[in-house]
């Protein structure tokens, strides 16, 4: 599926709005039958344009009341450097995204903990021992504005 169609857009759309959406609501929003609906959705995870389907928890309610964004510069810039960092970010629990940027740092980090003692403690038994670390940043995030928007597909 080289191309999206308009009505592959409209899909993906009303997925992004609500992923619980029974088959049957879609194809009706869509304007298709629901068994067509059913061979492009199908089409579109084989496809890897749905990636997968998850709950939005609110961060609060489960105790996770800080939000950090950490820059974080390593030694060196090899090729093996980035791969070595790479996998073993993945697996900190507290890493809810972790990006290889451009410019005067990195990776970009963003993490959840419940409070800057959880977050001292992730720095400094977490961040700091993961390979080739030299240096971080830290930016506590004050208040989110924007975190649930959908793709402009």
């Amino acid at each position: 599926m080289s191309q999206l169609d308009r009505t592959d857009r409209r899909i993906l759309n009303e997925l992004q709005a609500d992923g619980r959406i029974t088959n049957a609501e879609l194809a009706a929003r869509v304007g298709l039958p629901p068994t067509s609906m059913s061979d492009r959705l199908k089409r579109l995870q084989k496809a890897g344009y749905i990636t997968g389907f998850t709950a939005r928890i609110d961060p609060h309610m489960v105790g996770l009341e800080l939000l950090v964004f950490v820059e974080v510069s390593l030694d060196k810039t090899t090729p093996d450097a980035f791969d070595k960092f790479s996998k073993a970010v993945r697996l900190a629990p507290e890493v809810l995204e972790c990006h290889m940027v451009a410019g005067g740092f990195d990776y970009l980090v963003k993490a959840r903990v419940t409070d800057m003692g959880h977050y001292r403690a992730f720095l400094g038994d977490v961040l700091l021992n993961l390979p080739g670390v030299s240096e971080t940043r830290t930016y506590p995030v004050m208040e989110e504005v924007k975190s649930d928007g959908p793709l402009p597909i």
